[in-house]
């Protein structure tokens, strides 16, 4: 049967207070299911074959979203988990901002559910690549297991403000943000 988005909207509503983050950490109930929703990978919600509309409801479920050590994604609630399909990454992240210069350097990107996250130790930068492929895959951590993945257009954005640093001997491509160089790819 399946819990319906609107009923898990209301259970993490009545538990979370002024818009901080529900405490997923302390959320350990068991496996309710598999729910038949699927976010792909263009950052579409779909349930039950229909996408999901209601802005609101996307933007807490992404707050109850959590990947675990098994590599699946669930929505969690104090008394439900429901087990649910991600195509690529759940979230997508856009419009980069730098603040500050060099070692002070701040940059921040948005994500499709209007969060802003601070590339940090908090969020972490990683850029991989697709199995079987060169294309890149970068992402940034948010929370609970749960990346974001960077769109092109904020890749592209992030590599504009590069530099490259010699690292143990090899020339790497990275960014600066709070203190840290983040490699985002082999130097030329």
């Amino acid at each position: 049967m399946g819990a319906k988005p609107e009923d898990i909207a209301k259970v993490v509503s009545a538990h979370s207070k002024e818009r901080s983050l529900p405490p997923l950490d302390k959320w350990h109930p068991e496996l309710s299911g598999d729910m038949d929703l699927v976010i792909t990978r263009d950052g579409r919600w779909i349930f039950k074959g229909n996408p999901i509309e209601r802005e609101a409801i996307m933007k807490l479920f992404s707050t109850i979203l959590r990947r675990e050590n098994d590599g699946h994604y669930y929505l969690v609630t104090p008394v439900e988990k429901w087990r649910i399909q991600v195509e690529d990454s759940p979230l997508l992240a856009h419009t980069l901002t730098v603040t500050g210069e060099g070692e002070s350097q701040v940059l921040s990107l948005t994500t499709n559910m209007g969060e802003i996250l601070e590339l940090g130790s908090d969020h972490v930068l990683q850029v991989e690549c697709y199995p079987n492929s060169e294309e890149p895959r970068p992402t940034i951590s948010v929370r609970h297991g749960v990346e974001a993945r960077l769109q092109t257009s904020a890749f592209y954005d992030l590599v504009a403000v590069a530099e490259e640093r010699e690292i143990d001997g090899a020339t790497v491509v990275g960014v600066m943000s709070q203190g840290n160089f983040w490699k985002i790819g082999q130097g030329g």
